[in-house]
């Protein structure tokens, strides 16, 4: 099942065309399960996952692979991410970064803004990501 606030933030992204992606360290197998499955309404530009770059999160490889398909640099994406793996992911490529805590603990850092749920998250809170003058992943 999706995340509390998710379907509403992804309807305010499509219905004001923002392009978005899922960049993910699953296996393409899952990742496409995930799209036809839970995630079958939301219109992704593309998914990344961990078998379409050589090194998978932490490393940046997929927040850059994602911001090269979307031809912008990383530090003109934010990252919506859960995981202490996938936030250091998004940070080390350049992205601004919204965590919105899962399982496990993220570790406050500059560059990244926290919500206690996606229904803290709409496009002012995203748009504020980048606007902070941290949020370039130093």
């Amino acid at each position: 099942p999706l995340r509390p606030g998710a379907a509403a933030l992804l309807a305010a992204l499509e219905r004001h065309r923002v392009p978005f992606a899922l960049v993910s360290a699953s296996p393409r197998s899952v990742v496409d399960a995930v799209v036809t499955g839970a995630l079958a309404e939301a219109p992704f530009a593309f998914t990344l996952s961990a078998d379409d770059t050589v090194r998978t999160k932490p490393h940046p490889d997929p927040y850059m692979a994602a911001a090269t398909r979307f031809g912008v640099p990383a530090s003109a994406c934010v990252a919506v991410e859960d995981s202490p793996d996938g936030t250091a992911s998004a940070h080390a490529a350049g992205c601004a970064v919204l965590v919105v805590p899962s399982l496990l603990p993220v570790d406050p850092a500059r560059g990244r803004t926290f919500a206690r749920s996606l229904e803290e998250v709409d496009l002012g809170v995203l748009s504020d990501c980048l606007r902070r003058p941290e949020a370039s992943g130093s």
